[in-house]
């Protein structure tokens, strides 16, 4: 019995515990509740009766503060109330806010909602804006997505409803918001879509356009039309949800095709210098501020631009002398492809970025940040000979035997059948040979080896679906061209991975700062592992199959990549300060045995360089550079038993070849590698 009533009291007494607990954690909660409200409230922006209006545009500046480019050149025309169809305003009601008429600016049921669907999806499904609290946030409050703003906003959007009347609210939104192709407001939406006034619109044409707002670029029916399609069509189903339009009426107008204005957007208001560069400066600020703002917030972004390299990044992919065969495919896009990043090693800045030989419209796609590409022997550096100068204690002068090997059915071969016998590591890095390469993984260990490359920024590695392979660059998925500049970066400034950085600082048009994104690094190996590759890399450029990237008088690294008949080619290389990445291919991967990473990737390397870095070569020595001494030894072939010297003699007649990575080795099944280079 007192076992019971002390078993009882026990319980009373965490009862009690939950209960005070409880109310402190809510008396607190409130009480911090009351200081940011009260904050918001002393910190809310002056009122003034125009700022209903457009915005001004925003400004992106170089490396050195210099304005270059301006964003939000638009359309722009506004219309009046009386103009607005009534099958218009219910596909807009419909979208941003249903009880838009029932409200005071503020809607407690549609907070309570968002927050419930967002709670039960444990993801970010609704929001608990009204139509009012957004025209509030895009006329008086900066893009921070804190809990003060939110408050802000809330506090400005019962002022503006004690202001304005219901119907100019709703004009202002509409004349104000953003509908993607350079247009601002409905009427410049109806005239770039559809070449239509307002009054013309059908309902299908305005529920496509009053899905447009919520992500102008990914809902615009002339960049993706089947997603375009699909937002009208969930438009339309919530116009009949919310009793605006009937169910008939829905599947009639699902039914109707989208005929699009055949004149386009206006590509003058699309247009702007360094367009590739652009692009990724507009995709980074969209993951933080909504394209409304970014068109028309005044906001000054600093980048890390440089003029005069990026100009010669892209008057070097506009010479048509610099490509193998070009032609048009099927598409009508100029092949083959090009992707240059230029970088500075010791900052992770990107000072200049060309993701294609044309630019025909905003947002493109950016084959130097978007295209995961197989590097070929541009990979074995990353992959395997720095893992082994880090772990294994290996130097560039440790030796590997270059002999026929057989890895559990896996059995690779160099680039011309031959072998060499001993070799160092520098001279096997040089040449491109293969089996060194993949000898020298395999004792690394994929995994650890994986794991290196991962701190170098190819996170997309996984051990379980690579294999031996990988070590000629033949991967599951493949890297970017901005990734293998930041690898070689780590290489060429003594160890540190830097994150690339395009956006240094974003500021409003009064100076006030609203981000400033710091240089971002991590140490990935020791100084002296740096050291040594960079020495295996100027052997590359000096007497191996990179020398078409030579510039006499100064330090150039670097390693070439060609793959499988040269769908892929590469020259990753680096000076003192700059790395610089040049990829040549087709966008589906097609033949090009006629290039390879040390003919055409490599001259254009040389070519770009010398523009960015405004560096005059000294006269080059009139007879071809070969191997020092040192370097050229002397092997026994082991299938003629004759003497040999490494170079071979495609490499005497000035003939630039290298390893290149077999898709398919010729062995039968099982033993045959599949194509996420998984070996048995």
């Amino acid at each position: 019995m007192a076992i019971r009533r002390q078993t009882a009291r026990h319980k009373l007494n965490i009862s009690r515990y939950i209960v005070v607990f409880f109310l402190l954690f809510l008396v607190v909660s409130t009480g911090l509740l009351g200081v940011v409200v009260f904050s918001a409230w002393h910190d809310l922006p002056s009122w003034e009766m125009g700022a209903l209006q457009p915005g001004t545009p925003s400004v992106i500046c170089d490396a050195y503060g210099e304005p270059f480019a301006q964003l939000g050149l638009e359309n722009y025309l506004p219309v009046e109330y009386a103009e607005v169809p009534l099958p218009l305003r219910e596909a807009i009601l419909s979208v941003e806010d249903a009880r838009f008429y029932q409200h005071h600016g503020v809607d407690m049921r549609a907070i309570l909602r968002a927050l419930w669907a967002n709670f039960t999806r444990k993801k970010l499904v609704q929001g608990g804006s009204t139509l009012t609290q957004q025209v509030a946030k895009n006329a008086f409050l900066t893009p921070e997505r804190t809990l003060k703003r939110k408050i802000q906003e809330a506090l400005l959007a019962v002022q503006l409803e004690r202001y304005y009347s219901k119907n100019e609210i709703f004009l202002a939104y509409l004349n104000c918001i953003y509908f993607g192709e350079g247009a601002r407001g409905i009427g410049a939406a109806a005239k770039t879509y559809f070449n239509k006034k307002i009054t013309d619109l059908t309902l299908a044409e305005a529920a496509l356009l009053a899905g447009l707002p919520q992500a102008p670029s990914y809902y615009s029916p002339y960049r993706n039309y089947e997603a375009a399609l699909k937002r009208r069509n969930s438009v339309l189903d919530l116009m009949v949800k919310r009793v605006f339009i009937t169910s008939q009426q829905g599947r009639q107008a699902k039914q109707e095709p989208i005929n699009l204005n055949k004149k386009g957007p206006d590509k003058r208001l699309l247009a702007y210098p360094y367009p590739y560069f652009v692009d990724c400066v507009i995709q980074q600020m969209n993951q933080k501020y909504d394209e409304g703002y970014l068109y028309r917030g005044g906001l000054k972004i600093h980048t890390t631009l440089d003029q005069e390299a990026q100009q010669a990044a892209e008057q070097a992919a506009s010479r048509t002398a610099n490509f193998p065969g070009s032609t048009r495919d099927e598409q009508g896009t100029l092949q083959p492809q090009v992707a240059i990043v230029l970088l500075d090693s010791k900052s992770g800045d990107i000072k200049a970025l060309v993701g294609g030989r044309e630019h025909t419209a905003s947002l493109v796609y950016n084959r130097a940040t978007m295209a995961y590409l197989q590097p070929g022997s541009a990979f074995k550096p990353v992959i395997a000979y720095a893992p082994a100068l880090e772990y294994l204690n290996m130097t560039p002068e440790s030796t590997v035997k270059d002999a026929p090997v057989r890895f559990k059915g896996y059995q690779p071969h160099n680039y011309d059948g031959r072998y060499r016998g001993t070799v160092t590591l520098t001279q096997a890095l040089a040449y491109s040979l293969n089996v060194p390469a993949i000898k020298i993984l395999n004792q690394v260990g994929l995994e650890q080896a994986v794991a290196f490359a991962r701190q170098l920024g190819f996170t997309s590695l996984d051990p379980e679906k690579e294999g031996l392979s990988a070590a000629l660059g033949g991967l599951y998925r493949g890297v970017t061209p901005l990734q293998m500049a930041a690898a070689y970066a780590a290489f060429a400034n003594g160890g540190t991975y830097f994150t690339p950085r395009v956006i240094t600082r974003v500021a409003l048009a009064d100076g006030t700062e609203l981000e400033r994104t710091d240089p971002a690094s991590h140490k990935v190996m020791n100084w002296r592992t740096a050291q040594m590759i960079t020495r295996m890399l100027q052997a590359v450029v000096n007497y191996g199959t990179g020398r078409r990237a030579q510039i006499p008088g100064l330090m150039v690294a670097g390693k070439t990549g060609t793959t499988d008949q040269g769908k892929d080619t590469w020259f990753c290389g680096y000076t003192t300060d700059l790395v610089g990445v040049v990829w040549m291919g087709w966008d589906l991967p097609r033949s090009m045995p006629e290039a390879s990473g040390g003919l055409y990737c490599a001259q254009l390397w040389r070519q770009i360089m010398l523009e960015a870095i405004n560096f005059i070569p000294k006269t080059p020595r009139p007879h071809k550079p070969v191997a020092p001494d040192s370097e050229q030894k002397q092997t026994v072939s082991e299938e003629s038993g004759k003497r040999e010297n490494l170079i071979s003699p495609d490499e005497k007649t000035n003939q630039v070849l290298e390893s290149e990575p077999l898709s398919t080795p010729e062995f039968p099944e099982p033993e045959q590698p599949n194509n996420t280079g998984n070996f048995p």
